[in-house]
């Protein structure tokens, strides 16, 4: 990389800093994460000496050597500290959700076309190897015109955790903006804005003050995608179901990068993102006389690619992967699912 490296700061150093945002940023070579912002410990410091930790928005805005900053804050707080970010003329990276309402994301967008910076959402699976080779699969045409399309997010947490703002009581707390906004993301990433959708969504836990549960169905012209997530699945089933008029695909399992960054892996590093192929994913199709039925190997994911796609954004002037009005597209569907599971019926995807 010719072009000089990106100073970039983030706004916690919680769950997605630890584990996603310092990891990634210290393994890119196009970015110098040089300050870290935590109310009151140095946790951050400690794994990363030469990081300088501050206590204020404050005192990364006002120091003009930070060109990005990442937004990894609670939710409830996204708006706010995005907005700030962008009034002090420096490029934002929101971690999802996004916002809560469209109408902040919408201000957001405003304010970075207005300040002229870039506005991009943490949207890192996109970059999973499971959902990459879905990708793929779907794109080769290898299952015919699709049918039917069904992607699980699920979880076994029967008891409620008070301790996490994600469990709250506060708007766009619950499993919807949490794991929904990925699944919404990659359904429009692959396959574009709806006609229509329905939805349920509902508390399944005992205790629960936010949303544990949902259903989405979003309707195409041709097909129907299910997208479905909770925290009651004790055995789970396949990731990934895609159905077409020649043949089927199933993918079992989750991408394993997160567990590798948990366990103070180094992305980029050889054999990162390969998965095993007790994994694989499974094609039961018909070309012409031929009969496929057998697995297929999952592509190495790779959260950096994320990354990849800010620094280019950034040093050579091109549109980020994951564009704000892509983000805002997610926090549609989530508005327009809450409200047809409120209403007991399907709506219309005005755009």
């Amino acid at each position: 990389m010719n072009h000089p490296r990106i100073n970039t700061a983030l706004l916690s150093y919680g769950m997605s800093g630890e584990i996603f945002h310092a990891p990634l940023l210290e393994a890119h070579a196009g970015f110098n994460l040089t300050h870290i912002m935590e109310r009151s410990s140095n946790r951050a410091a400690k794994r990363y000496p030469s990081i300088t930790t501050v206590r204020s928005l404050d005192e990364i805005l006002e120091d003009k050597s930070i060109e990005l900053v990442v937004v990894n804050t609670p939710h409830e707080t996204h708006f706010e500290l995005a907005s700030r970010v962008l009034q002090a003329g420096k490029h934002a990276v929101v971690e999802k959700p996004f916002v809560v309402t469209v109408r902040e994301g919408e201000e957001l967008i405003r304010l970075a076309r207005e300040h002229g910076v870039m506005l991009s959402v943490f949207q890192n699976r996109r970059w999973d190897g499971d959902f990459m080779t879905v990708q793929k699969v779907l794109q080769s045409g290898l299952l015919g015109p699709l049918a039917e399309f069904e992607a699980h997010y699920d979880r076994y947490r029967p008891e409620v955790d008070r301790t996490t703002w994600k469990e709250g009581s506060h708007p766009g707390s619950g499993i919807l903006y949490n794991l929904g906004t990925h699944m919404i993301d990659q359904a429009l990433t692959l396959f574009g804005k709806p006609e229509s959708l329905s939805a349920y969504v509902s508390i399944q836990r005992e205790g629960g003050v936010s949303p544990d549960y949902y259903d989405i169905r979003m309707y195409y012209p041709r097909f129907t995608v299910i997208l479905k997530s909770s925290y009651l699945v004790r055995e789970p089933g396949p990731r990934y179901l895609a159905h077409g008029v020649h043949g089927t695909f199933t993918k079992y399992g989750i991408d394993p990068q997160e567990q590798a960054l948990k366990e103070g892996g180094i992305p980029g590093t050889p054999g990162w993102g390969t998965e095993g192929e007790e994994w694989w994913g499974r094609i039961n199709t018909q070309i012409g006389d031929l009969h496929i039925d057998g697995t297929i190997e999952t592509l190495p994911g790779n959260y950096l690619g994320f990354y990849d796609s800010i620094y280019a954004a950034l040093r050579e002037g091109k549109e980020p992967a994951v564009t704000a009005e892509q983000g805002l597209a997610v926090i549609r569907i989530v508005e327009l699912a809450i409200e047809s599971s409120k209403q007991g019926k399907r709506i219309q995807v005005d755009w």
